[in-house]
């Protein structure tokens, strides 16, 4: 999942408080990957949770490297705060390569595609913080005009919002809505402030889907082509970790099918 908003919003204090319900109040089961220089020193009356502070520069194979490290040690839930950090590096990349602008995206895709593709993949919970553009509107207060801070796009590849189950937005007065909600818990629903209880209610419905190995099984049960879609769309984050398996599948019904009409032709 991930948070947005602008600075002060409670980004990574929200992303702490549902990782403790993650984890079931047990926070030495939660590491921070932190670039925002040791910024998530500062919440540690919230409890004892695990920082890993990475430095310049914020490169996607660095936030890979770290991301293993905190898997190896054996946590259960892994906050990014941020990963608009990794955008401004490559970003920063794209505009030193020599060459046609356009083409040089393809240098700098696959780095990108490597870094989503192994929050996806990874088995422990990942929370992303994402910074915002910050712009100011007018607004009346008590009779007269005053200037309110509002958080405007992601600071992140303008598609990465696809890759969420949840995206949470958070205004000025740490309000949380959601804008993006495959576990349908909170859409819909009226802003709120983020409790440990919000990280609870996505454990309780996490713990209430199927896992990889019964998603793999279910794949390997599939007779025809819609079933098979049918349940990539109904476990559609899931099936992203396991998608060589769909499409494995995918080419074995086809041949089945193509045989099987042929051998009709032919009788």
């Amino acid at each position: 999942m991930a948070l947005q908003g602008p600075s002060g919003s409670g980004k990574t204090t929200s992303a702490i408080l549902i990782a403790q319900g993650l984890t079931n109040g047990n926070l030495s089961k939660v590491a921070i990957i932190d670039t925002e220089n040791g910024s998530s020193n500062l919440y540690s009356h919230l409890g004892k949770y695990n920082v890993l502070s990475l430095d310049n520069p914020h490169s996607p194979e660095r936030y890979i490297e770290a991301i293993e490290v905190c898997e190896k040690a054996g946590m259960e839930v892994i906050i990014l705060d941020s990963i608009s950090h990794c955008w401004h590096f490559l970003l920063d990349y794209h505009s030193s390569l020599a060459g046609n602008t356009f083409t040089n995206w393809n240098k700098v895709t696959p780095r990108q595609k490597a870094f989503i593709d192994k929050i996806l993949q990874s088995n422990v919970h990942i929370i992303c913080t994402m910074r915002v553009k910050q712009d100011y509107v007018l607004n009346e207060k008590n009779g007269k005009i005053v200037p309110e801070k509002v958080g405007l796009k992601a600071i992140q590849r303008d598609e990465i919002s696809y890759d969420f189950t949840i995206l949470f937005e958070l205004d000025n007065k740490h309000y949380a809505s959601v804008s993006k909600d495959r576990t349908s818990l909170f859409e819909g629903k009226p802003q709120f402030v983020i409790t440990a209880q919000t990280g609870k209610k996505i454990l309780n419905w996490s713990n209430s889907t199927m896992t990889k190995g019964e998603l793999q099984i279910k794949v390997s049960e599939c007779n025809t082509m819609k079933e098979l879609t049918t349940l990539y769309n109904e476990n559609i984050d899931l099936s992203k970790t396991i998608e060589q398996d769909f499409v494995n599948k995918q080419k074995l019904l086809i041949e089945l099918t193509s045989n099987l009409t042929q051998n009709r032709n032919g009788a």
